[in-house]
């Protein structure tokens, strides 16, 4: 491994492949994507995770919709390259030793990112020290503390012990990995020769810290009791006052913030709106995007291959999709479609036909994403059925193991599937990943998203179906807000909202939503169906072309990485 990078990208979570667990959703795949573009770009980066030996975890539904989670397996030295380096830190007075494993993504130009990734399951540790990179988001918040002081300081330790000395920047993937920032400030001291942090150290180290929220909801962020953090780790910086340490607990996102020299929300609205909620900060947003090659269907890589050669090296250039024959653009969506219903009907007998209008609705199980909206009014849905043309559903997420309310969300999904059977085909296929997500985004005919805003900081799926010709049915929330040209790349659900004013009419939205599928989404599909391709043509040609990681990390070079 060469030690000539000058970025460290540090992430709780990242979606390699298929095969490596080590995702829960949307965070982890954006940070996958991100680097798959730096490799893309030969960006000199380097990427640092846990290792998640037993990973987020196996998803199982019974026939109610009650959700079951199983430890996935998988067999680490089948993907990955055992490091012959090892660190150590302290983790409640005990010296813990870690390892690392690494994987190289390697870009189109077969320039190589090294991902690495932190392993405590090593000998000389004890039994529950083993165990501290097994899960990821498992167990108590002292697991997740006693994890974050493995990811950040760990990561920051490991990377010197690999010969990566010249790094210029530490990107901080959300407050998971703002204890880095702890390390660097002991390399500050060590370097000047003082025992006691000034504020000239911090600003030393502020110069080499990037830091990205991604959480519009204050709860969300990471915080801990100070009297827990005491007995994980003693640092000076923990106990300064406004600088991590506020009314008795230790916020990891204040210490990113107090510690970076640039941040950043994941979309325009989430920047205004972590703006309000960190007031005194300056925060800029970088849009997220997803990785073409890696989201586009197979039988839109062919059409993309024959009408826009190069479209993978210049993403921008899809926005020449406009000039594909629709004919080529509904023939090509035909064979997505024709996968997902064969699977869907093959994994959960739901008797889908190719030819009705599907939705689809893939994320992460919370109640906030409100994935049971579309059945508000179960007589309202009947109606429109009856009158505009058939639907057919597809569903697919995790609930995290700890959140009941999100458990109980799958269940009143299937609840609505049960009692409209007759009416609407529904389907929720168990034990979301990669690979069911590129299935189902390429697939669908149109994307429905109906978070309660503001709290969608960005969303990616719908990206990833316009990718593939699939206009977005959306809130505007998140990246729809400027995403959503209406009745061009797709179509809003209700009005958006300013910043900062209440929005809890689930009613409403409901209503909202209603009154565009019958009225103007169904029609387009079974009686427009020439209108309902410009829709297809302009989600590829202007979100394809911008919402991508390519556009991505460009900005994260000129802003944050090498100004």
């Amino acid at each position: 491994m060469g030690n000539d990078r000058k970025v460290a990208y540090f992430s709780m979570e990242i979606a390699i492949q298929q095969g490596i667990p080590t995702y829960s959703g949307g965070l982890g795949v954006l940070a996958g994507d991100m680097i798959r573009s730096a490799a893309d770009a030969k960006v000199p980066m380097v990427a640092v995770t846990l290792l998640h030996r037993k990973g987020y975890f196996y998803q199982r539904l019974d026939a109610s919709g009650q959700q079951t989670e199983e430890p996935s397996s998988w067999v680490v030295e089948d993907f990955l390259q055992k490091q012959d380096a090892t660190i150590t830190l302290e983790i409640e007075g005990r010296t813990v030793r870690v390892g690392a494993w690494k994987y190289d993504v390697t870009g189109l130009g077969g320039f190589a990112v090294p991902v690495l990734f932190l392993d405590t399951d090593l000998p000389e540790n004890s039994a529950w020290d083993r165990t501290l990179t097994d899960y990821l988001y498992g167990g108590d918040d002292h697991y997740r503390l006693c994890q974050e002081v493995i990811l950040g300081i760990g990561g920051a330790r490991m990377l010197q012990a690999l010969g990566h000395k010249s790094i210029e920047r530490f990107h901080m993937n959300e407050g998971h990995a703002a204890l880095l920032a702890l390390e660097l400030l002991d390399e500050q001291l060590e370097k000047v020769g003082r025992t006691s942090i000034t504020p000239e150290d911090v600003e030393a180290v502020k110069e080499r810290c990037v830091f990205t929220t991604h959480t519009p909801v204050v709860a969300g962020h990471d915080q801990f009791p100070m009297d827990m953090v005491r007995k994980v780790i003693s640092h000076e910086a923990l106990e300064i006052e406004g600088l991590s340490c506020c009314g008795g607990l230790v916020n990891l996102t204040y210490l990113a913030l107090n510690l970076s020299r640039y941040v950043n929300g994941v979309a325009k609205r989430h920047g205004e709106v972590s703006r309000l909620m960190f007031a005194p900060y300056t925060i800029d947003s970088i849009t997220n995007g997803v990785h073409g090659p890696t989201w586009v269907s197979p039988s839109f890589q062919a059409l993309f291959d024959r009408h826009i050669p190069g479209w993978r090296e210049d993403n921008f250039s899809l926005r020449y999709a406009l000039s594909i024959p629709k004919e080529e653009i509904w023939a090509a969506h035909l064979e997505a479609k024709r996968e997902l219903v064969q699977y869907v009907n093959r994994e959960t007998n739901a008797g889908m036909h190719v030819d009705a209008l599907t939705l689809g609705f893939a994320r992460r199980a919370a109640v906030y994403k409100r994935g049971d909206l579309l059945f508000q009014d179960p007589a309202r849905l009947r109606a429109i059925v009856a009158k505009a043309g058939p639907l057919q559903v597809v569903y697919a997420g995790k609930a995290h193991p700890m959140d009941q309310s999100g458990k109980d969300l799958i269940r009143r999904i299937f609840e609505a599937a049960g009692a409209l059977k007759n009416d609407v085909k529904v389907a929720y296929l168990a034990n979301y990943d990669m690979a069911m997500g590129k299935l189902i985004t390429a697939g669908a005919d149109v994307w429905l998203n109906t978070p309660e805003p503001p709290q969608e900081a960005s969303g990616t799926s719908g990206m990833k179906s316009a990718l593939n010709g699939v206009p977005s049915l959306s809130i505007l929330d998140g990246w729809w807000i400027e995403g959503c040209i209406e009745g061009v790349t797709g179509w809003a659900i209700g009005e958006r909202v300013l910043t900062g004013a209440p929005h809890a009419d689930r009613a409403a939205d409901a209503a909202a939503l209603y009154d565009k599928l019958e009225n103007v989404v169904l029609p387009a599909f079974y009686r427009d169906r020439d209108r309902f391709l410009n829709v297809m043509l302009h989600s590829i040609a202007l979100n394809g072309s911008f919402f991508n990681t390519q556009r991505m990390i460009e900005q994260y070079c000129l802003r944050a990485y090498f100004l």
